[in-house]
């Protein structure tokens, strides 16, 4: 059997560094993982897609694009307020829409915007027959 050596200051020094640099990165790890960013996150659903043909939310705001004001009309999805003064300007220069596709006659208002809040939007009390598909 082979004796053990006795270990010298200079190792017992190395081992008491090693020691302390690895609990010194433990407690650093440890730290570190417990604040980290989007650790402490929860995902929920903002809205949940309707399946097609499912009634609409009770809660959904409808505008009229024929007598709303400005101000209604900045609470639709891509609209703000110099949109939504262009749109009130083209319905008082032009007379009342008679389909919501004409609001992309509208200075601004494109395929993509105008699909961003196509069902938010109705057409009523108008003096001019409205055509079959309004939506």
């Amino acid at each position: 059997m082979k004796k053990f050596q006795k270990i010298t200051k200079t190792e017992i020094f190395i081992l008491a560094l090693t020691a302390a640099f690895l609990g010194t990165l433990g407690l650093t790890y440890a730290r570190e993982t417990a604040s980290a960013p989007g650790a402490d996150y929860t995902v929920t659903a903002q809205h949940a897609a309707a399946e097609p043909g499912a009634p609409e939310p009770e809660n959904r705001v409808l505008v009229n694009i024929n007598t709303a004001g400005a101000g209604e009309l900045e609470a639709l999805e891509g609209i703000g307020p110099a949109l939504a003064q262009r749109i009130v300007e083209y319905r008082e220069e032009h007379g009342p829409f008679r389909s919501v596709d004409e609001l992309l006659e509208v200075k601004g208002i494109g395929e993509a915007t105008l699909e961003k809040f196509r069902d938010s939007v109705i057409l009523e009390n108008t003096d001019e027959p409205m055509e079959e598909d309004n939506r």
